[in-house]
């Protein structure tokens, strides 16, 4: 049985994750850091609607891998704190979500930015 909390209280720990993330994280930091320049890009850009959308979606997903990648890490390490082959595959492979999602978001950025940046030219 799980406990009930309230919604307010689910978002508190959906903070506290994202806090966690940001303080014990350098990725995440870095991927913060890159959507806030890549968002400010945008707009000096004159990004449209759709573009703004394709752009948001591309960086969320990759903020989200990255959690995702932190969350399997930390609860790798609670069950296996020695280096055993199994632990290994699971982070690396988790990893690997994160580097494929990062690229793809560059493979879009490129497709978003450079034509925006020929014409600023």
């Amino acid at each position: 049985m799980s406990r009930k909390y309230s919604i307010t209280g689910s978002f508190g720990f959906a903070f506290n994750g994202l806090k966690t993330a940001f303080k014990k994280e350098p990725n995440f930091r870095l991927h913060l850091i890159t959507a806030f320049l890549v968002f400010l890009a945008a707009y000096l850009l004159k990004f449209t609607l759709l573009e703004w959308l394709i752009l948001t979606l591309t960086v969320f997903l990759v903020i989200i891998f990255e959690l995702f990648n932190t969350s399997l890490e930390a609860i790798v390490d609670l069950v296996s704190p020695e280096i055993k082959p199994q632990a290994k595959i699971a982070k690396d492979v988790s990893a690997a979500a994160v580097l494929l999602t990062a690229l793809f978001a560059i493979i879009v950025g490129a497709l978003l930015f450079v034509p925006k940046l020929i014409n600023f030219l």
